[in-house]
């Protein structure tokens, strides 16, 4: 098995299939760890596209119970709720997220804060660097083809993940 799993991962590196989703339980059963590192930060999930997203979907979930300050995620021109997207779309987003406003324990979209980036969501471009530089911790499942590059990023602006 572990074998078969590398071979799909070097066959993934060589055509750069990058698509790759963590399992919520998964996050869950990792972050329980480490949520006394949250309190009071800003988290930053730059490769994520919010709406299918389950590090959003954790973070923004588990806004309060972690204490957290801000959440941000950033994805790649991604607009379709499709796993399979080929990224067509023109624009990219983020999304802003400060907690719940109305008291129902749920992150509602009015309490979402929706901004079209100017430029393709990419985690080296200029307004995804600016979104970094506010984060404490980056929390993300980052392109596959890109890993080396996406880590040394992180280790040059100092940020915990």
């Amino acid at each position: 098995m572990a074998k078969s799993l590398n071979n799909n991962l070097h066959k993934a590196k060589d055509s750069k299939n990058d698509e790759f989703y963590t399992e919520l339980t998964d996050i869950e059963k990792e972050l329980r760890h480490y949520k006394e590192h949250f309190k009071g930060k800003t988290v930053f999930c730059n490769c994520d596209d919010p709406r299918i997203s389950n590090f959003f979907h954790y973070f923004s979930y588990n806004f309060e119970a972690l204490g957290l300050k801000k959440l941000i995620t950033t994805c790649y021109k991604n607009q379709d709720r499709d796993l399979f997207s080929k990224h067509y779309s023109e624009s990219a987003i983020y999304l802003e997220y400060n907690g719940d406003k109305n008291g129902d324990r749920i992150p509602n979209p009015e309490e979402i804060g929706i901004v079209k980036l100017k430029g393709d969501g990419d985690f080296r471009s200029a307004e995804c660097i600016e979104l970094l530089k506010q984060a404490d911790i980056v929390v993300t499942n980052p392109p596959f083809s890109l890993f080396r590059e996406y880590i040394a990023q992180l280790i040059e602006y100092d940020k915990n993940f």
